[in-house]
């Protein structure tokens, strides 16, 4: 039995030419990631509070329906909760080294009011993540109890460039 070798047709050279100048010019149009930045005001798009078990998991497998089920059993047993995490995604993010996000909490513990604050500066690394993961300490999130309500805010130094928070803030 003979097997044949599937026919390769070469790419014709005015076709290659014109496949790079199309390239070229998207490349040339397109605006970069720090052209971006420049060009519009950063913003935080969504904040997504997810309570953690002792383990540190907020979820059991990697599927959201499972993430939002496993929530649901942190949220009616906080006996099984052991921490806080704030998911925050960012857009357009100005190059400034003082860039910083900073998360307010509202809680309840043992009947009484609790207000938390916390903060994270960007390092160059996470500038280019969408998501910026801000992780209570045990500590904190002790004293915190029960959320009630969050402010996710960034700043530049003393200037306020976005916000996003909860509907009960």
């Amino acid at each position: 039995m003979m097997v044949l070798a599937p026919r390769v047709h070469p790419v014709p050279a005015r076709v290659a030419r014109w496949a790079c100048a199309v390239l070229l010019f998207l490349g040339s149009v397109l605006p970069s990631q720090a052209a971006v930045a420049a060009i519009l005001p950063p913003r935080i798009v969504k904040v997504l509070p997810h309570w953690l078990d002792r383990e540190g998991r907020h979820t059991l497998a990697p599927s959201l329906l499972e993430r939002d089920a496993y929530q649901a059993v942190l949220r009616k047993d906080p006996s099984r909760r052991g921490g806080l995490r704030f998911d925050v995604q960012c857009r357009a993010l100005p190059s400034d080294p003082q860039l910083t996000l900073r998360i307010e909490a509202r809680g309840t513990r043992d009947r009484k009011a609790t207000l938390l604050k916390t903060e994270k500066t960007f390092g160059p690394r996470e500038r280019s993540r969408s998501w910026q993961p801000v992780t209570l300490s045990p500590e904190q999130f002790n004293t915190l109890g029960d959320l009630v309500a969050w402010r996710a805010t960034l700043w530049s130094g003393d200037k306020m460039l976005a916000e996003e928070k909860s509907f009960l803030w």
